[in-house]
């Protein structure tokens, strides 16, 4: 095709603005969702979509015996609970502490809150390391400061750097003051 008839064929075509074309659209999509969506070797994607391409809502809803997911919020209880369990297990035992104290927080859910309260990303460090609230928070506060000298205090959280800078300050840092 040449470049003269590609432009003849736009100029035909409609406008995004208008109607024919969000029509076009439609049956396209309808198209792609009947052949790609219902497989003949695998009968259950017959019922996805419709014979005439429409999304089946049904199909998309959670089962009629599944039980409903109880909305957990992260809050001042939680945050306590969690930091007495780094007192009582030691940062590393998410899963204990998951299973104690917070059962509905998974043990991988308490390390992500973990990185957030000491304001460490790699907690490979502290593995073991016990701590009352107070000593979180001093800790907290020293990445914190750490993070701010060097650029790398990143969503709350100590990030390393590629120079070793990071690792060399924590160090320093350990050696006058352990956590």
């Amino acid at each position: 095709m040449s470049c003269n008839q590609a432009l003849a064929v736009a100029d035909e075509a409609p406008s995004i603005a208008s109607p024919e074309f969000w029509h076009q659209k439609q049956e396209w999509v309808k198209a792609m969702r009947l052949r790609f969506s219902r497989r003949p070797e695998f009968p259950d994607t017959h019922s996805i979509v419709d014979d005439e391409g429409m999304l089946n809502q049904e199909y998309f809803q959670p089962p009629k015996d599944a039980l409903p997911q109880t909305e957990r919020k992260w809050g001042d209880e939680e945050k306590r609970k969690l930091l007495e369990g780094i007192e009582k297990y030691g940062i590393g035992h998410f899963r204990e502490i998951s299973e104690n104290l917070l059962p509905d927080w998974s043990g991988n859910d308490l390390r992500m809150k973990t990185i957030r309260v000491i304001g460490r990303q790699n907690l490979q460090l502290y593995k073991d390391w016990k701590g009352d609230s107070d000593a979180v928070q001093r800790e907290y506060e020293r990445n914190k400061d750490i993070g701010l000298q060097h650029g790398t205090w990143k969503g709350g959280a100590l990030v390393y750097d590629d120079d070793g800078l990071v690792l060399k300050a924590i160090e320093a840092s350990n050696q006058i003051n352990p956590p």
